[in-house]
């Protein structure tokens, strides 16, 4: 019987360590993906200043004075 209950008890430990693990791995892919997230939509934000500068590349770059 002490037998069984130590056995359980190893398994009962292992099991615990396991899904430890598991969340902690769950937990570092989620934050390499929120990092990634991050950095797309700064990369998003950056292209759509740059298209709207080549679409009108002038813009801004000239003023017109009248005296």
């Amino acid at each position: 019987m002490l037998m069984d209950i130590a056995a359980m008890s190893t398994r009962i430990s292992q099991t615990n360590l396991r899904e430890q693990v598991s969340i902690a791995v769950l937990k570092m892919a989620m934050d390499g993906t929120r990092s990634q997230a991050e950095d797309l939509v700064q990369i998003l934000e950056e292209s759509a200043k740059a298209m709207e500068l080549s679409v009108q590349p002038d813009l801004g770059s000239n003023l017109d004075l009248y005296i």
